[in-house]
């Protein structure tokens, strides 16, 4: 392996620059491993209607993200901290999609630890996990999961936990333990993708954000950090509204 050292670096520079070699500059930028913007960064979730969802598959996840994170008096729940708009949000882009994984048959059923082995992808899991959650739930007790006491719900949730309950299609536990996770993902990550308004939960547990050092405050442990949070669009009040 070469070991270039930097001061051998500088030197060949140096070399090179007075050799009298010239080159465009538009050349150099065009060979450039990077361009503007080439990280894909995303798109700030902002207010609007349902992206992926329809208005009753919503108010599902809503309530089920609300039943998986109740809201205290401290912190909101699920559903106000926007965990229902950041699964939308994701299953409407590239995570809904399948973008980058391998989707051509055979499909075979794998072992736990090779993740999903079968052709539905989040977005269809959602759409077929969220029918067959309706379905039973008006079967049963005569209403949509959405509109259902907030003990029944807590007793339809649990049931689907402990395999007590099977959604048709047979995949309730699978899909009950794709929302949990997908609800809290949502829950902590930055609010730039639509969960975690106003940085709820980084407050709740004293998390700095993307705050550009904090360094002096890494080894003083049980001490809460006594900085708001900062997002990676910044916080609210930076912002100069025009009068």
């Amino acid at each position: 392996m070469l070991n270039l050292r930097r001061r051998d670096l500088l030197v060949s520079v140096a070399l090179w620059a007075g050799s009298g070699a010239m080159v465009k500059a538009g050349l150099i930028s065009g060979r450039l491993p990077w361009a503007t913007n080439a990280g894909s960064p995303p798109e700030p979730v902002r207010p609007g209607p349902w992206k992926f969802f329809t208005a009753q598959e919503a108010a599902a996840v809503e309530a089920l993200v609300d039943r998986i994170i109740p809201p205290d008096p401290k912190t909101p729940g699920g559903k106000d901290a926007g965990c229902a708009v950041y699964i939308d949000r994701q299953l409407a882009g590239p995570y809904g999609r399948q973008d980058g994984l391998y989707e051509r048959p055979p499909f075979m059923k794998g072992l736990k630890g090779q993740g999903p082995q079968d052709p539905d992808g989040p977005a269809m899991h959602y759409r077929k996990g969220l029918a067959a959650l309706d379905e039973y739930c008006r079967n049963q007790h005569g209403k949509p999961f959405a509109e259902l006491s907030d003990s029944d719900k807590d007793d339809v949730l649990s049931g689907i936990e402990k395999g007590s309950i099977e959604l048709k299609g047979g995949a309730g536990q699978t899909f009950f333990q794709q929302v949990i996770k997908d609800a809290q993902q949502g829950f902590f990550a930055d609010p730039i993708y639509g969960g975690n308004r106003d940085m709820a939960s980084w407050r709740m547990i004293g998390f700095p954000g993307t705050r550009y050092d904090y360094r002096d405050w890494i080894k003083r442990h049980n001490e809460r950090f006594p900085l708001p949070p900062v997002s990676l669009e910044g916080r609210t009040e930076w912002v100069v509204r025009k009068s």
